[in-house]
């Protein structure tokens, strides 16, 4: 952290400094896990719930850390330490006082669905042309986006960071430490409706990030989207999708053999020709988004081309493999009602009989039962031929869709042989919790008659 001493974090923070050190010495990152401690760094001594950080400072000194944050000192640690009432408070704090020394754009990404995509299409977009930091794993929530602030460095020149939240005030917490320039938003789904309650809940909840955003900051949303479309700020919208009434949008969409999409981005007077190297229609939705933050930026159209062209899948999100005997779509990620259908809608575009394998979708609240049963029924309105579920709420989507439950993802696995043909194309998805990665390996060498 350029310029943030150990003395300066503390005041930041409202901590009490206190035991040998030198409290002038310039901090690095925030961090965690004493193992990726590097030489410099504020170690934040975090209580989780199976790991005490404060068992781990005697090892994060070792590798080097110039202070710890710390809710209580270690007997007989002597070593300097910031000590405070909420390490999770203060690491805020500290991010917070750091962003506001700086003067580099900061692109803020958030959503109920795609926010990671979006987040690595702007990214590979923009680093066309700049130096830049992008979010890093999972690190999109109230302890992953203040290290993801800590790591900005003096030679970039912009940040690309993710926005994850599950509740009411999480989102202006995560503003006040990011302060976006600029905030693109995916889609208001049903993502986290157990603590959110509704779609309604959802925006409220996600638009938080516009209080803390100054008013010639820039609002890149969705237009398709209905809530995201009739949203009002003070801030300057530029939306994207493939209604006509979008700012920016896709014309001439078609699939290159491959499976991956082609389509000319429309905006502005504008108009690029992309080749999307992701499986899916929402990867289009990625890519108009990350053309209108390039356009914001100033990047030329063969920047925005370029970069589009060089975007990468991250893990298990529609990864498409051809196994020999099958496609599969690999998208187990995590699922919602929103990202399924979508998923569906793409898996009905590849040759072959489609076939779809859902698990639970988690954080649903009240009526995750009655969204589970609206997805297979979704599914099977939509021509789905084979509809195979497992988990205790994908039996709804088993019934909802006409399909087969089971009682296990093993039983699921054992089945395939007897079910399967050579030629489907098969989606596997369920939310992370479902381990739906197993049954996509197992897929992978599955062994088809014709």
């Amino acid at each position: 952290m350029k310029g943030m001493t150990i003395q300066q974090a503390a005041f930041c923070c409202g901590g009490a400094l206190s035991g040998a050190g030198d409290a002038s010495r310039e901090l690095g990152r925030m961090v965690i896990d004493s193992r990726q401690v590097q030489h410099g760094d504020l170690f934040v001594a975090f209580k989780g719930e199976h790991v005490d950080g404060h068992d781990y400072i005697d090892a994060a000194f070792s590798r080097g850390a110039a202070c710890c944050l710390a809710q209580h000192r270690p007997e007989g640690e002597a070593r300097a330490l910031i000590l405070c009432d909420d390490v999770q408070r203060a690491m805020a704090r500290i991010a917070a006082a750091y962003r506001e020394s700086l003067t580099i754009p900061v692109v803020g990404v958030t959503g109920s669905v795609g926010k990671t995509t979006a987040k690595e299409m702007i990214a590979s977009v923009l680093s066309q042309r700049l130096k830049l930091l992008k979010t890093e794993g999972n690190l999109n929530n109230q302890i992953g986006v203040p290290m993801m602030v800590s790591r900005i460095e003096r030679e970039h020149e912009a940040a690309v960071l993710e926005l994850g939240i599950s509740g009411f005030g999480e989102m202006r917490e995560l503003g006040e430490v990011a302060r976006p320039t600029v905030a693109v938003y995916t889609v208001i789904g049903h993502a986290h409706l157990e603590f959110l309650h509704d779609l309604d809940g959802v925006l409220r909840a996600k638009t938080e990030l516009l209080e803390e955003m100054p008013e010639e900051a820039t609002v890149i949303v969705n237009g398709d989207d209905e809530k995201l479309n009739d949203l009002c700020c003070r801030q300057r919208k530029i939306s994207f999708g493939f209604g006509a009434h979008n700012d920016w949008r896709a014309e001439k969409l078609h699939q290159l053999p491959n499976g991956y999409s082609a389509c000319e981005l429309v905006g502005g007077g504008r108009r690029i020709a992309v080749e999307i190297p992701a499986f899916g229609r929402h990867m289009v939705y990625a890519a108009l988004a990350a053309a209108a933050v390039g356009v914001a930026f100033g990047l030329r159209d063969e920047e925005i081309h370029e970069g589009i062209a060089a975007y990468e899948i991250v893990g298990r999100r529609g990864a498409v493999t051809e196994t020999g005997n099958l496609t599969l779509i690999d998208d187990c990620y995590n699922s919602n009602p929103d990202s399924c259908r979508s998923a569906i809608d793409s898996l009905l575009t590849l040759p072959g009989r489609h076939v779809c394998i859902l698990g639970d979708m988690l954080e649903l609240g009240e009526e995750e039962r009655a969204l589970h049963f609206a997805l297979g029924a979704y599914a099977a309105s939509r021509g789905v031929e084979l509809l195979l579920c497992s988990g205790e709420l994908a039996a709804e989507t088993a019934r909802g869709g006409q399909g087969i439950h089971y009682v296990n993802r093993e039983a699921l696995i054992e089945a395939l042989p007897q079910l399967l043909r050579r030629g489907d194309a098969v989606l596997v998805k369920a939310s992370r919790g479902m381990a739906f990665e197993k049954i996509s390996e197992a897929l992978k060498t599955l062994e088809l008659k014709g």
